[in-house]
């Protein structure tokens, strides 16, 4: 069973930094693709970044240019090194990794981490 356990959430005023980590229990080259999705009270999860097994990226319009996400592939973790701190950013950070099963795609997610970012 996969595990994936975030970890580096926190409170932070507006414009700091905080990086947050996502420790997949296996290799995260077993996934297709791997990610950091948001969860804001009274919104929708969200997706923020996303980088495929390949390397390529993809960050929502709201966080490019601020967040970034890379991989530590020898130690199967996910990153999303955020500076320039909103408090818009204040949500629920998920890791999300997906896998193709002879099913169709299977989604595992972390337990979440909780990133408030004060004014």
């Amino acid at each position: 069973q996969v595990q994936l356990v975030e970890s580096g959430g926190g409170l932070v005023q507006a414009g700091g930094s905080l990086r947050l980590s996502c420790a997949a229990s296996g290799s995260i080259l077993s996934f297709y693709i791997m990610g950091w999705y948001r969860e804001a009270p009274g919104r929708q999860r969200e997706l923020v970044a996303a980088m495929t097994r390949g390397g390529n990226t993809n960050y929502a319009d709201s966080v490019k240019g601020r967040f970034t996400i890379t991989r530590d592939n020898a130690k199967n973790t996910l990153f999303l090194q955020m500076n320039s701190l909103e408090p818009e950013d204040t949500a629920v950070y998920y890791c999300n990794a997906e896998r193709s099963t002879v099913s169709g795609p299977f989604h595992y997610w972390g337990q979440g981490t909780q990133v408030t970012v004060s004014s």
